[in-house]
């Protein structure tokens, strides 16, 4: 008779998908929010809303333009959401909030400011590498003919430093 236990072959469990517990968590708080402190969703979905709009399209892994967007966003609804908690969690309080150009103007611009960040940023990372690599081969060319010069050897020929 054979054990039960450890004898026979073992199905191999399937691994799970990483990241999807936090997507669940994700979901789980958002529905929270929604349904305890409906107000401040309203408030903060609004302020956000072209993060998350951006969130849903972006394609790259990890999404950086939308994580920065939200981030920015995030740093100019803290504010509001705070006035709107000081001052009375109420759809009237929050709507009114929504209906100040300033605050949906301040927390939108400050998401099309993350938006140029991730924009630009590559972009200056990219020239700033380029300039440094210019200017260390100027200096190892001039050290070549330094040397050169010293020791007497002949010139090299261009095109063959730049192969």
């Amino acid at each position: 008779m054979k054990a039960a236990s450890g004898s026979g072959p073992v199905a191999a469990r399937p691994a799970a998908k990483p990241g999807r517990s936090l997507v669940w968590l994700q979901g789980l708080a958002c529905g929270a929010l929604a349904t305890l402190a409906t107000p401040l969703a309203v408030l903060l979905g609004a302020l956000l809303l072209p993060g998350l709009c951006v969130l849903l399209i972006d394609r790259m892994p990890g999404k950086p333009v939308a994580r920065t967007m939200l981030l920015c966003g995030a740093a100019a609804s803290v504010a509001p959401a705070w006035h709107l908690w000081d001052h009375g969690l109420t759809m009237e309080n929050s709507l009114d909030l929504l209906s100040d150009v300033l605050t949906v103007g301040l927390a939108w611009a400050a998401t099309a400011t993350g938006w140029l960040i991730a924009e630009v940023a590559p972009i200056c990372v990219y020239l700033g590498l380029e300039a440094a690599a210019k200017r260390r081969d100027g200096e190892a060319r001039a050290a070549r003919a330094r040397l050169e010069a010293e020791w007497g050897i002949p010139p090299a020929e261009e095109a063959a430093l730049d192969a």
